[in-house]
């Protein structure tokens, strides 16, 4: 017998690039954000507002990308997300004062908006079951990666070009991507030609990659409590993860850390979260047979991810030398991470051939929570005298409440039953 072709793992690899690029872009204001304020005069409440807006736009725009992608195809809406947010990346270089940079990351969001519900109905249609979970593993293990290596080659470059100059180089990026993209990949894996009759049995059952031109069951999912439980986690998920990607450098700074450490120590919670990411990717099939329910499993992962994030960023607090304290914040991390395959497998499982705007609507609450946290870290800080601790424990209290959510949700039963036969 011809063994199967794996052309399906062509999907996760563009996945993965995919992913890289986008948080190199994100991460790069981060890095960037004192050369940022001190060029463009921003005061720390309205760089505070350049660094949410991101979010807020990312989230409003999730549901119409995701929604467009369950019903013309990934294929055509990834194109559309890479080119637009790469031309903001770039962009984000030409601002001269606040009303322009906010205007250009707020585009930014909107732009990159729908990046990972498509990415995630890719999956739904290229992969089998048993290899979906893994994947976002690896997709996030990339994602974060990116994210902690991001500032000392934000940090490298801008030694050699101006900030501008760097968001310029960034933005070029995913332009070849989305090219070589929508050259190779097919909404329907069927329909590519590198696939052999042995690959083509292993794909999941063609009704998948059926795009819902006849509609997206919004009643069933808007109604859906698990869909909204499912979002709310995220948001308490994402309020905790944001503080990495935002007033991290900051934190760092205020316990006299500095240069290459400090930037080493920046990225530590994101190469600690991919570790999180891949581990839970490949233990949650062994966590299935031990526990007889991937919906048991799903839910260990995440609690102990929620509670750990929740302790560890405590035991922070409670240590006075800055370096062993933020390695914990950096472990912090990894106890994160074990939520988000366990989310995104929820949402690709509850949608179905809706996947995208499921996953769309968990992805717009979490980014809520993320554009939150920075507004909500400044007024923290005002009100405690700038005590980073008061923003840490409020952190902590989030992510416990994340974990109360998974003990009532349901991860793994469909929102609507699959017809019993395929559609040709």
């Amino acid at each position: 017998m011809t063994p199967p072709t794996r052309v399906r793992y062509g999907v996760v690899g563009f996945a993965v690039t995919l992913a890289v690029i986008t948080y190199i872009d994100r991460v790069c204001i981060m890095q960037s954000q004192g050369a940022i304020q001190k060029d463009l005069k921003l005061t720390d409440s309205q760089m505070a507002w350049v660094l949410s807006i991101f979010a807020w736009t990312y989230g409003l725009f999730e549901v119409p990308w995701g929604w467009l992608g369950d019903r013309i195809g990934a294929r055509k809406i990834l194109l559309r997300i890479v080119v637009c947010w790469s031309f903001f990346t770039a962009a984000t270089g030409w601002t001269w004062n606040f009303a322009s940079i906010l205007t250009t990351r707020a585009l930014f969001g909107a732009g990159e908006a729908g990046c990972f519900p498509n990415v995630t109905k890719a999956f739904t249609t290229w992969l089998p079951d048993s290899e979906r979970v893994r994947a976002q593993g690896i997709l996030w293990l990339s994602a974060r990666w990116a994210g902690a290596f991001t500032p000392l080659l934000v940090l490298w470059v801008m030694t050699r070009v101006s900030w501008s100059r760097t968001f310029e180089l960034f933005g070029a990026l995913g332009v070849v991507w989305a090219f070589f993209f929508y050259r190779w990949y097919r909404d329907n894996p069927r329909d590519h030609p590198g696939l052999n009759e042995a690959e083509r049995a292993l794909l999941p059952r063609a009704e998948r990659s059926v795009m819902t031109a006849s509609g997206v069951p919004w009643r069933l999912i808007l109604f859906s409590p698990r869909v909204w439980l499912l979002s709310l986690q995220f948001f308490m998920l994402a309020y905790g993860a944001f503080f990495y990607m935002s007033w991290l450098p900051r934190y760092i700074g205020s316990r006299g850390v500095e240069g290459s450490l400090a930037a080493i120590l920046v990225g530590a919670p994101l190469f600690f979260a991919g570790l999180g990411s891949l581990f839970c990717g490949f233990i949650l099939a062994w966590l299935s047979r031990r526990t007889g329910s991937p919906a048991r499993a799903r839910r260990l992962s995440a609690i102990v991810g929620f509670a750990g994030s929740s302790v560890l960023l405590v035991l922070a607090t409670r240590i006075a030398s800055p370096v062993p304290s933020l390695v914990l914040l950096g472990l912090a991390g990894f106890t994160n991470d074990l939520v988000m395959p366990p989310s995104w497998g929820a949402a690709m499982d509850l949608g179905g051939r809706s996947a995208g705007t499921v996953s769309a609507i968990m992805n717009m609450v979490g980014c809520a929570g993320a554009g939150f946290f920075p507004i909500a870290a400044v007024r923290i800080l005002e009100r405690s005298g700038q005590d980073w601790n008061a923003v840490i424990y409020v952190s902590a209290a989030v992510y416990f409440l994340g974990a109360l959510c998974w003990l009532f949700l349901d991860p793994v039963t469909p929102l609507e039953p699959e017809p019993k036969e395929a559609l040709a």
